[in-house]
């Protein structure tokens, strides 16, 4: 397993990371405990949760099943996202981030989270208010670093400079949607973390599944799997059905021939090409099951040379 530096930080995080989005969701606790249990045998040593994930149960299922091995794991978790009714119940007031993370160190069961991360933007409170209170929370010993995810790339410098005009700590890595489907943060986020030194952990790095090849135009999509008929199907397709749209599919061929040229699966292509960004710090991808979990460590690569990027651009090049 490779290891990164997370941002301009000391911090070595590997670069396959493990998403645990799926526990307390879409598996139980005893499905979770494995999933873990083969990250940290493959080499695995950051997990991504929030709070909200699971109502928590997320939070509880890595923790339990972290047990004795808990410093061996970089842990990350995030907050904003409403966890109940009413206005004090999320957001990046001081006040919510404060009983936030005092919520999840409970649930986690540990005195400390490795990478506390604002999961949304919140327009309501001024990022100024969120810092000082992830620095708060760093000079108490509860907080080692302070991150953001789905910011923008203005938001991100903005965030920049208000840490370093107060004199605080300001966030060290971003978590956005990135995948060879979805490309929007090339424009603004990657050159500002670029510029400010955030390390990029990219999610849905498979986008959704689309980037496994299982999913075919003019085929019909297989009943165990989440967009042909398996559980949730109904609500996850609502969400993330743009991910196997004609026109996406037709991208995926395209990319299958990129991999096959390149001796890869489209998997391994996926994952490395995020990898293989000097930006990218970990790579996020979610499992269900023990074997996900070590093939994405084994296919998680950094070091895809030139011509598979340039032969990437071509395959983009051609559509239509």
């Amino acid at each position: 397993m490779e290891f990164r530096n997370l941002g301009d930080t000391g911090l070595k995080v590997s670069l396959a990371g493990l998403g645990c989005n799926n526990f307390g969701m879409t598996i139980d606790y005893e499905a979770s405990e494995k999933v873990v249990g083969a990250a940290l045998d493959s080499g695995i040593n950051f997990f991504d949760t929030a709070d909200c994930y699971g109502n928590g149960g997320s939070e509880t299922f890595l923790g339990k099943a972290l047990g004795a091995d808990r410093d061996k794991a970089v842990i990350a978790t995030k907050f904003g996202v409403p966890m109940g009714t009413g206005p004090l119940m999320g957001g990046g007031s001081r006040r919510y981030a404060i009983q936030a993370c005092e919520a999840s160190l409970t649930r986690l069961g540990t005195d400390y989270i490795d990478v506390y991360i604002l999961h949304q933007p919140d327009p309501e409170t001024p990022i100024g208010e969120t810092l000082d209170a992830l620095n708060t929370l760093i000079d108490q010993g509860k907080v080692r670093y302070a991150g953001c995810s789905n910011l923008s790339g203005w938001q991100i410098a903005d965030a920049t400079w208000e840490a370093e005009g107060a004199g605080m700590r300001g966030f060290v890595t971003a978590q956005n949607e990135w995948s060879l489907l979805q490309r929007g943060i090339e424009t603004e986020v990657v050159p500002s973390c670029e510029h400010h030194g955030l390390g990029i952990m990219p999610y849905f790095p498979l986008a959704s599944g689309a980037l496994t090849g299982k999913y075919k135009r003019g085929q019909e999509f297989g009943k165990d799997s989440r967009f042909g008929g398996g559980e949730g199907r109904e609500m996850f397709t609502s969400y993330y059905g743009h991910f196997v749209s004609d026109e996406n599919l037709a991208k995926v061929e395209r990319l299958e021939k990129v991999a096959a040229e390149a001796g890869l699966t489209i998997v391994e292509l996926a994952l490395s090409w995020l990898a293989s960004q000097p930006v990218v710090s970990s790579v996020i991808a979610g499992a269900t099951r023990p074997d996900q979990v070590e093939a994405n460590a084994k296919l998680t690569r950094g070091d895809l040379g030139a011509e598979v990027f340039e032969a990437v651009e071509k395959a983009f090049a051609a559509e239509g």
